[in-house]
């Protein structure tokens, strides 16, 4: 064994003594910086009366970049660094022409419309104590306070309202962007349609948003909130089902639907609706430091049964935030343990950008084959086998479920293919799927067996094609080109590549979702050990 092998086997044994004394102190600090950089950025650039100027000032950089003679003109990206986006890849912008887009400003709340016009770098959580405290919520919201809203609109986002209101792009009114040419476009469903369509899981591959208009819906301070411990797979699938509104009943009253499942044979169903304060509830303040982890607090009722409480709103809406899902517990075991969260809780969580900042090509290398971390968009009816699919690859709990409505736009009306006829919800243009959320190191991993991280995603990919599903693209993806385009309906996208300037001055959509490291060479180098 080398002296590198030797180091990392002690890492990887203490890793949560080494995250605790190193990674969440020096966390702490980077974030600091990291946001007095963001109040300094907003005191040069943050009047959001300046927002044309700023734009203009955009479109003034690609034009200049279209003056370069085409042989020294690279594709073109943003200038903000890789370890700031969430995405767990690492596109390589050192090969790219990069142009700021210093744009994070909260524009226009329409109160009469439901909207909110925002630049795209304004992130979850500050829109949450814009809105909220106005009585409002975006009509779709992600966990995680650092994700953008840009960043959502050109990739995409689920939460566990979907089930009424479906994925983000659902609720997304206008973009507003910066082509390769210069120019600028307005897409909605009136204008450039073709253009808004594709502007979903285009991840950045067909220009530079500058702003984006967001449905919003009214809500209360609170949530009540319902847990529903349930034993047996096809019981609690059922449920979630039911719950959905996948028999295309209105039983589904919750605004909010989700489950957590502990294992194959156990679950807790949570149903949430906005509420005003009830004194017969207690209310759950879930996401100071001390509280037990979100997913730990759910687990808690499988064996002391339903309970019914009031949760915040903006808590609720967050509730993953602290332990990023479970992702933290692969990190620190003991992180959930009372002493840890009393003494080093408010530490939490660390900061995904300085996670990716610091990750090394190595570590990367590492890192890729020891742990799992996809969301997939599969259809409900198939809920089962899922579940039964991801206990044979990944052998790792718990799992997310989030109900979602993906609509039948009819063909080539964007990456998304429509909805298998068998699965379209009769009297209705939608079916209902579901977000399968995979995080964590896998139970073979733990186990210290034999693994090919690379052929069990490769075996998920296949299975979720063959069902008429899809991959969230911030997450790693193991597909050939050729198994991308069958997932996913490129038509139109290569057609808008072409109309609306992307196509020679943007990278295209797979070249900037896959890994930057040879995940073949992985799986081949697994297969031959």
């Amino acid at each position: 064994m080398s002296f590198q092998d030797v180091i990392i086997n002690i890492l990887e044994e203490n890793r949560g003594l080494v995250i605790l004394f190193f990674c969440l102190p020096a966390s702490l600090i980077f974030d600091l910086f990291l946001n007095l950089n963001n109040k300094l950025q907003k005191l040069i650039f943050g009047r959001a009366e300046s927002h044309d100027e700023r734009v203009r000032n955009i479109q003034t950089k690609v034009q200049l970049y279209n003056k370069l003679p085409k042989e020294n003109r690279k594709l073109l990206c943003t200038s903000r660094p890789n370890w700031l986006s969430l995405s767990t890849t690492f596109y390589q912008k050192s090969q790219c022409h990069k142009v700021d887009v210093n744009l994070f400003n909260i524009l226009q709340l329409n109160e009469d419309s439901l909207t909110v016009r925002v630049e795209p770098m304004v992130t979850v959580g500050e829109i949450t104590n814009y809105l909220i405290p106005k009585g409002y919520t975006l009509a779709v919201t992600l966990e995680i306070a650092d994700a953008t809203l840009g960043g959502l609109a050109m990739g995409t986002g689920m939460t566990t309202h979907s089930h009424k209101v479906g994925l983000y792009q659902e609720n997304i009114e206008s973009y507003e962007v910066v082509l390769g040419d210069g120019s600028f476009v307005r897409a909605s469903r009136q204008e450039n349609e073709d253009f808004y369509k594709c502007l979903p899981w285009s991840h950045g591959s067909l220009g530079f948003l500058v702003a984006l208009t967001l449905k919003i819906v009214k809500v209360k301070p609170y949530i009540k909130m319902t847990y529903l411990p349930v034993k047996g797979q096809k019981n609690y699938c059922d449920i979630i089902r039911l719950l959905s509104g996948d028999s295309g009943s209105d039983y589904s009253v919750a605004t909010y639907v989700e489950a957590t499942v502990y294992n194959k044979n156990e679950a807790v169903i949570m149903t949430g609706d906005y509420s005003d304060y009830d004194k017969n509830l207690p209310i759950n303040h879930l996401s100071a430091w001390y509280k037990p982890w979100f997913y730990k607090y759910v687990e808690q009722f499988l064996s002391k049964g339903k309970h019914t409480e009031l949760i915040p709103l903006r808590e609720y809406l967050l509730r993953h935030n602290r332990a990023i899902f479970w992702v933290v517990e692969s990190m620190i075991p003991f992180g959930n343990h009372f002493i840890f969260r009393w003494l080093f809780g408010w530490l939490l969580p660390p900061k995904p950008a300085f996670l990716k900042f610091t990750t090394t090509p190595g570590i990367r290398a590492f890192t890729f084959t020891k742990q799992v971390f996809q969301d997939i968009v599969l259809p409900i009816r198939k809920l089962e086998e899922q579940i039964d699919k991801s206990t044979e690859l990944f052998d790792t709990f718990p799992l997310l479920i989030y109900p979602c409505k993906i609509y039948n736009h009819g063909k080539s009306s964007g990456q998304i293919k429509s909805p298998k006829q068998e699965y379209l919800i009769d009297g209705t243009n939608y079916a209902m799927y579901n977000d399968l959320g995979i995080y964590g190191v896998p139970g073979y991993v733990r186990r210290k067996q034999p693994y090919n991280a690379v052929k069990a995603m490769r075996n998920m990919e296949e299975f979720t094609r063959q069902i008429g599903g899809f991959s969230f693209l911030y997450a790693d993806i193991f597909m050939s080109r050729t198994e991308f385009e069958e997932m996913f309906d490129l038509s139109l996208y290569e057609v808008v590549r072409k109309k609306y300037k992307a196509e020679g001055n943007f990278p295209h959509l797979y070249d900037k979702v896959k890994p930057e490291i040879d995940v073949f060479a992985i799986g081949r180098h697994f297969d031959n050990k």
